[in-house]
């Protein structure tokens, strides 16, 4: 037997075992989720005014925002003129 039917011989032994675990497991169930309520224009106002930060959004709006692959946004002000972005 080459090293070649032998890598082929233990991936397909893996991949049985892993369809053999599989079958016998069953799948989770999701848990079951009530909908949301509507809530009336009265509380929808005081609870946005009770989850207001404040000046913090003041400074988040003003800024770019835009986001790299690692997740990290970017400091500038928004609609800079500048070609790359400052992540931070």
């Amino acid at each position: 037997m080459s090293k070649m039917d032998g890598l082929r011989a233990m991936r397909e032994a893996k991949y049985a075992a892993a369809q053999k675990a599989k079958s016998g497991a069953k799948p989770a169930a999701r848990p079951k989720v009530a909908p949301d309520k509507p809530t009336s224009k009265a509380a929808a106002a005081a609870k946005a005014l009770a989850s207001d930060p404040g000046p913090v959004d003041a400074v988040t709006d003003e800024l770019c925002g835009h986001r790299n692959m690692s997740g990290r946004t970017c400091t500038r002000e928004a609609g800079h003129a500048a070609k790359s972005h400052r992540y931070s």
